[in-house]
């Protein structure tokens, strides 16, 4: 979606891997393959960077105009502009958070840490989002239009971000989580297989 090539897919036959250099134990690999998922989901979306891209469009907003006055003084931007703000000022305390459970081991934060990345990427794409209807039909350029504003930046990150959202755990795929491990909720109900329910149907129905 942005131009660019960010992944591609490895195949190694026939590899054979010495004992002493497995992670973990034989037979572990997918615990280890989760412990990676979820240092990268806390990973995609820091509230710091959110932040910075929110500066971003606030000199946006002070530079670009409409009839001549500035979209900062345009309410309806001005309260999408605070209430994005309001949630990426609660994602960096959720961070802080986060880091002092260092520290503090008695805290758990498992629930705090499960929300960042489905949080963080939506809330990401949404600021890039405002960023490009702030500069209104100028936020439609890209590429060497002349008229392109942040290097087209807002468009680019805008793209990834929506990549983001399905990229790492999709963002049903993270709510699933958050409340399975997180909230204790019962586990989504999975649709039987033609096998599984053949097998049942087979199976005699003792009489009471």
């Amino acid at each position: 979606m942005t131009g660019d090539a960010n992944f591609n897919e490895v195949f190694f036959t026939d590899v054979r891997v010495p004992k002493h250099q497995i992670v973990g134990q034989r037979g572990q690999g997918w615990q280890v393959a989760n412990a990676i998922l979820g240092h990268e989901r806390g990973s995609l979306a820091t509230p710091d960077a959110a932040m910075n891209r929110l500066n971003g469009v606030k000199r946006l907003m002070r530079e670009e105009s409409i009839n001549g006055e500035p979209m900062m003084s345009n309410p309806v931007f001005r309260d999408r502009l605070m209430k994005l703000e309001g949630r990426v000022l609660a994602m960096q305390y959720n961070d802080m958070r986060l880091l002092s459970a260092k520290i503090n081991k008695n805290q758990d934060v498992r629930l705090a840490g499960m929300i960042v990345k489905l949080i963080g990427t939506e809330l990401r794409h949404e600021v890039e989002c405002l960023g490009i209807d702030v500069m209104g039909e100028i936020g439609l350029s890209y590429g060497d239009n002349p008229h392109v504003r942040g290097y087209g930046s807002w468009q680019y990150q805008y793209m990834f971000y929506l990549g983001l959202i399905i990229g790492g755990g999709t963002s049903q795929i993270q709510k699933n989580i958050i409340s399975e491990r997180g909230l204790g909720m019962p586990k989504e109900p999975k649709i039987p297989s033609e096998k599984s329910a053949e097998k049942s149907a087979e199976k005699p129905v003792k009489e009471a």
